[in-house]
């Protein structure tokens, strides 16, 4: 399973190189075309996916050569094989179906979730760090994939599909931060993702969202503090 796990994170950071001239979705994938959505981050957001890709293949090479026969290593691992390895084929899927890369990255949110609440308490840079970033992007971008969906098929407008897809978020990272309160890097990677929704609608958005998603973070930021504060 350690080699596994970092066979899966090489082949999750080469998706990119493979499925190339992916930018997100584009609008007349939808039946509702979907032309700046109000659920949609800025574009600047996504580069956090560097730093994820990085820390990731580090993370997975410590474990499969330092960790390998740790005990406290054993109980992640298979959660976050599963995520790595479903998110191997979530751009190709993404190119041609928003509701089959809607299907699998909520799978892949649910087991880097648990993967992050199994995380061993020791070796933070190299368990609860990255991982904790990378589920914690993901649990933004999982319920903004519902908001497209919600929207695109006409179910409700797209100010209400951002609205309910934050809450779902800000729901999922509480109940988390409850679980993992000193993964710290769970609660930026969400909050990266809700300040980035808060630029993307500044300057004609709708104002009920920005200021959603602006209370959000804040609610996170200071729900973090307080409870990692408690702990010392």
């Amino acid at each position: 399973m350690p080699y596994l796990v970092f066979l899966a994170a090489l082949s999750f950071v080469a998706s990119p190189l493979l499925t190339p001239g992916f930018g997100g979705f584009e609008p007349n994938q939808f039946p509702v075309p979907q032309n700046n959505p109000p659920a949609q981050p800025a574009g600047y957001a996504f580069a956090i996916w560097g730093l994820i890709y990085l820390w990731l293949v580090i993370a997975t090479g410590f474990q499969m050569l330092w960790r390998k026969t740790a005990a406290d290593w054993v109980s992640m691992r298979p959660a976050l094989f599963a995520s790595l390895a479903i998110g191997a084929f979530w751009l190709p899927v993404a190119l041609v179906s928003p509701l089959g890369a809607t299907v699998l990255i909520w799978a892949m949110q649910i087991t880097a979730v648990l993967a992050l609440c199994r995380c061993p308490d020791r070796d933070a840079a190299f368990a609860s760090g990255p991982v904790g970033l990378y589920a914690g992007w993901l649990t933004a971008a999982a319920s903004i994939s519902l908001a497209l969906i919600g929207a695109g098929w006409g179910f409700m407008t797209g100010t209400n599909a951002a609205i309910l897809a934050l809450a779902i978020a800000l729901t999922v990272t509480l109940v988390v931060m409850t679980r993992r309160a000193t993964a710290i890097t769970y609660p930026v990677g969400v909050i990266w993702a809700l300040i980035a929704v808060v630029v993307a609608n500044w300057a004609d958005g709708p104002q009920s969202v920005i200021w959603f998603a602006t209370a959000g973070a804040v609610g996170i930021a200071a729900f973090a503090t307080v409870t990692n504060y408690r702990r010392l």
